[in-house]
């Protein structure tokens, strides 16, 4: 851990205080107020639910993009058409969060009028969490599902190096007193994030999730991506899987597709061009609302009351482990890991908004 960091150990942040710095570094970008609120959102998100691969860590290179034009500050995402239960949105290399959101909220509005819709997203960016999109239809009381493709950097099988990108996929589902059930993966055996993220830190990754050039599998975060390649979960049903959020995300929104998408990770990064897709469903159109939330109880209550194994104390559905981490940190502040501390660091530097950082790991509680 950096000098700059330490002072930051073992401190706790409280959610809208990251919220409120993360809207000053990405105004001191020159994005809008309004741009940088929806984008804070969807990151402080993800790190209240312990996901903190695709928190505000993400602030540095998503800043990074910005000042190398890969992501435009001044531009703003447009609704192509909307008809029946089909929309496309022109992200015009916004920011991609705010791309997203309008997608899934014009999703939500077509699907009110059609029982079901789908929106996608063409020249956009990294997108962060999938599973945030997804979780706007559930709050509508609507199951919402979230994709993206992202850029070439795993395997398929047969394949000996890159083929297709780890392409997420986020469901939620409204439960009535119960959380909205959700989950949010990508189609690899781990996020890429992860690789990063122990690749900051210097520490090994398990087996299994990398094979190098000849094809062995390495246990070096440092292979990837140069001399490594992430693999599909598995094997060739995640590939499947892929393929089709694939098609939904990139060929069919007029988006780039497979090697056509660049590296948003890159020091020197051009335009990504990714595809998003996103889709809502009504329930209303096939059950009154309240008869399907009881129904949703009563299933997740029969799976939470199975029989466990060994010293197994309870059996968590998609999405609880994150809500309550969520609880957590809204009760006691987030600890963030070192590598967050670190990226967080480093954009308050970039930003000259130390002070700001400072005060935002000040107390755990807003005022």
């Amino acid at each position: 851990m950096t000098e700059g960091a330490k002072q930051y150990e073992g401190r706790r942040i409280h959610p809208d205080r990251l919220r409120r710095f993360s809207v000053r570094v990405m105004e001191r970008c020159d994005l809008s107020r309004s741009q940088a609120e929806e984008t804070a959102e969807v990151l402080v998100a993800a790190d209240a639910w312990g996901v903190f691969t695709h928190g505000t860590r993400q602030l540095v290179p998503l800043m990074n993009n910005v000042r190398q034009g890969a992501i435009d500050a001044k531009a703003s995402p447009q609704v192509i058409s909307a008809e029946g239960g089909c929309a496309l949105v022109d992200g015009r290399n916004a920011m991609p969060m705010v791309s997203s959101r309008l997608a899934m909220r014009t999703a939500i509005g077509l699907a009110r009028e059609a029982g079901a819709a789908y929106a996608g997203v063409r020249h956009s960016n990294h997108f962060g969490a999938a599973g945030y999109y997804a979780m706007m239809a559930a709050e509508a009381k609507m199951i919402g599902i979230a994709m993206s493709n992202v850029d070439v950097c795993m395997s398929v099988p047969g394949a000996a190096g890159p083929v297709i990108g780890t392409n997420p996929i986020a469901y939620a589902v409204p439960a009535g007193r119960e959380n909205p059930v959700f989950l949010d993966i990508a189609t690899s055996v781990v996020a890429v994030s992860k690789v990063f993220s122990a690749k900051a830190s210097g520490q090994p990754i398990p087996p299994g999730w990398l094979v190098n050039e000849e094809g062995h599998s390495s246990t070096d975060p440092n292979d990837y991506p140069e001399h490594a390649t992430i693999l599909p979960m598995a094997g060739h049903k995640g590939y499947g899987i892929a393929l089709l959020i694939e098609v939904l995300s990139g060929v069919l929104t007029g988006s780039s597709f497979l090697g056509g998408i660049k590296r948003w990770v890159d020091d020197d990064p051009l335009p990504a061009d990714q595809g998003h897709a996103f889709l809502a469903i009504d329930i209303e159109r096939l059950m009154p609302l309240a008869s399907f939330t009881e129904r949703m109880e009563a299933m997740v209550s029969e799976v939470r009351s199975a029989r466990k194994a060994g010293a197994s104390g309870r059996i968590f559905l998609p999405g609880e482990m994150e809500w309550d981490r969520r609880s957590e940190a809204y009760r006691n502040g987030l600890a963030l890991p070192d590598f967050v501390i670190e990226n967080l660091v480093r954009v308050a530097r970039d930003t000259d908004s130390t002070g700001a950082l400072d005060f935002a790991f000040d107390i755990r509680k807003p005022q």
